[in-house]
């Protein structure tokens, strides 16, 4: 498990953006968030707080696995707020095989076996009155993966309304972002 959060997640975020930000990523929420200390781990932290996401594509990056999340209620990329786990990769899976049963998950090689996000991608969400929730952001590390799009999948039934493989141009509307470093391996 992740012992020191924001310990593990400042160097990251820094490190992300010395090796792989583009010159309109500076995550200037996130950093200024940890630099005072917001247990960004804890759901309930305001304004913004950490999830973790999943782009799966198949090994030859045609296809893409998205849900259809019905908070949001929009196709999106398996993820969900973080939970503790080693790595935030391993939370990140953690998310896409509980909400599509995705056997067979494969970090890319991409990450050299390591924590770098793929993306880190801070945006707003709506928030949830059943939960008393106000709208806020989440600061989504996202990771890239590797599964087969020939195995079975199940969605989640209580946050997921669909789990399916879509052709990679799908991602577009959802993270040009995501889809542009894709396209470029």
């Amino acid at each position: 498990m992740i012992t020191d959060f924001l310990g593990t997640l400042a160097p990251l975020v820094e490190r992300y953006l010395a090796e792989q930000g583009e010159p309109d990523e500076r995550l200037a929420l996130l950093r200024w968030q940890i630099g005072e200390r917001h247990a960004l781990d804890d759901r309930r932290t305001m304004p913004g707080h950490i999830t973790t996401s999943a782009f799966i594509v198949s090994p030859d990056r045609g296809q893409v696995l998205l849900i259809d999340h019905k908070t949001i209620g929009r196709w999106l990329q398996p993820g969900g707020h973080y939970e503790p786990a080693p790595t935030f990769a391993a939370s990140a899976a953690r998310e896409a095989v509980e909400e599509t049963a995705i056997a067979g998950l494969a970090l890319h090689p991409i990450h050299r076996g390591g924590d770098l996000p793929f993306v880190i991608d801070s945006h707003e969400v709506p928030g949830k009155a059943a939960r008393n929730e106000a709208p806020h952001v989440h600061h989504d590390l996202q990771y890239l993966f590797v599964a087969d799009p020939a195995l079975k999948l199940v969605a989640q039934e209580d946050e997921v309304s669909g789990a399916t493989w879509f052709p990679i141009r799908a991602l577009e509307p959802i993270s040009a972002r995501g889809l542009r470093r894709i396209l470029q391996l």
